[in-house]
């Protein structure tokens, strides 16, 4: 029989574009039509817990938990040989290695599993994260799913605010912390942001 054809999906967004939500949807209409899926988390990530995707409406699945040196391929290898796979869901993608986002091609290519990656574009700095810019290199789909900024315009950034609301210039790229530490919005309001030492007014911002 011949090898099934299956693609590598990027699906991104700024923060709190229902990325998790669109995640776990997808999933549900695998399993919904008895179809087997193995998710994905990334283990720096501890919204809802260490190996559960949780989505800010209050949705909810375990999922494995990635670091850096996690074999994503072997491990769907594995538990394809006792069951068939019918579809890999990755939440968190930004935060994959290069290599990982190949061995997700592999999934796609080699093993004819489709592979539904979901993740940031860019970090608090407006820097590419390695996963993120791997997989806009090389899937075969990019999905932009839409957010909005405080002024109405579609929302592309994220900033990283302190306890007080003032923007973050510095700092590591990855932060373990709540949604509230960050705020998505449009890239001329996210430069305003970093360009004055003011705290940032949510919902007021000038309209573009």
């Amino acid at each position: 029989m011949p090898m099934r054809m299956a693609k590598l999906y990027f699906y991104y967004a700024s923060m709190n574009a229902g990325k998790s939500t669109t995640l776990l949807q997808a999933d549900f209409n695998y399993r919904e039509r008895g179809m087997e899926t193995m998710l994905f988390t990334a283990a720096v990530h501890d919204r809802g817990g260490a190996g559960v995707i949780d989505s800010r409406i209050g949705l909810s699945t375990p999922a494995t938990p990635f670091a850096a040196d996690t074999d994503i391929a072997g491990l769907v290898a594995d538990r394809h040989a006792h069951g068939r796979i019918a579809c890999v869901l990755i939440d968190e993608a930004q935060f994959l290695t290069a290599t990982q986002v190949a061995q997700l091609a592999h999934i796609a290519d080699v093993m004819g599993i489709p592979v539904l990656a979901y993740g940031l574009r860019t970090d608090f700095q407006g820097e590419l994260f390695e996963g993120s810019a791997r997989l806009l290199a090389i899937a075969d789909a990019l999905i932009e799913l839409k957010s909005v900024c405080t002024c109405g315009r579609k929302a592309t950034m994220n900033l990283r605010v302190d306890a007080e609301g003032r923007a973050v210039r510095q700092g590591a790229q990855t932060e373990i912390g709540g949604n509230d530490r960050y705020v998505a919005l449009c890239r001329r309001h996210f430069a305003e942001a970093i360009d004055t030492t003011g705290t940032l007014s949510i919902g007021s911002a000038e309209s573009c």
